[in-house]
């Protein structure tokens, strides 16, 4: 495949959502990752996209603003599926908090679950989820840090455009999050903007915990937000296979089942 076909497509693939991560263009391309850098930086070059931390975006143009709408299930919707499921798995998930240290906390509704039980742990808890911090509020020992950006309705959440580093200056050690899907080939969102988001608070995390329940293992499919190897535990409840529990602790992933 030519230099320009490669561009080509490059384009076509970062222009439904603005931005496409490293993984995805070497999925989506028949290219090694030096040619994939290469055909970047002539990109950027010409001034069609600017390169940012974790893939490329296209470049702002006056006027232009980030979507209003993410793909996938509207929060309100997705908090009555498996509630029992994500109750169990939010206990599970607080009870790894020590008293005093500092959490990160991405947005869902599966990560929402932990929040009354983190009372009394008196924690500093960085998180992008308006919910979330609606839930922590009346915890008067809780000390909530959010980012900046602009607040998408549907999912009540925080995103600030793609290559932009929003995030107050705070060390975490440990990330807890959810995934619209996970399969082989890792952890997976509906919306590549979230993929961005998620992949900065990965960056600044020592310990990625997974907090997703079975049924996420049926669909595979989505903007892959990193592979299992950047997992350290996984908490689900007792409907995951054995093949995927075998899955994951092949990828060295501590699993939880949440009762």
């Amino acid at each position: 495949m030519h230099a320009a076909e490669r561009e080509k497509l490059i384009l076509e693939a970062i222009k439904p959502a603005g931005f496409i991560s490293y993984r995805d263009l070497e999925a989506k391309l028949d290219a090694s990752p030096a040619t994939i850098r290469r055909d970047l930086s002539r990109l950027e070059a010409a001034g069609v996209i600017d390169r940012v931390h974790g893939g490329a975006k296209l470049v702002s143009r006056e006027g232009e603003n980030s979507p209003a709408r993410l793909t996938g299930t509207p929060f309100d919707q997705s908090i009555t599926q498996k509630l029992e499921e994500k109750k169990a798995i939010g206990k599970a998930a607080a009870s790894l908090c020590q008293p005093g240290e500092g959490i990160m906390v991405d947005g869902g509704t599966t990560t929402l679950q932990m929040c009354p039980h983190l009372s009394g742990l008196d924690l500093q808890v960085l998180t992008n989820s308006l919910h979330i911090v609606n839930a922590l509020l009346p915890q008067a020992g809780t000390k909530i840090l959010i980012p900046s950006g602009s607040v998408f309705r549907e999912q009540n959440i925080i995103l600030a455009p793609a290559g932009e580093d929003s995030m107050p200056r705070f060390h975490a050690p440990r990330l807890f999050m959810g995934a619209a899907a996970v399969g082989r080939q890792g952890v997976m969102q509906a919306d590549v903007i979230l993929v961005a988001a998620e992949r900065r608070l990965i960056d600044r995390a020592e310990e990625v915990v997974l907090m997703v329940d079975s049924s996420k293992f049926s669909a595979s499919s989505g903007a892959i937000v990193c592979g299992l190897d950047e997992i350290d535990v996984l908490i689900t409840d007792n409907g995951i296979t054995d093949e995927v529990r075998e899955m994951a602790e092949a990828a060295g992933i501590q699993v939880i089942i949440a009762e």
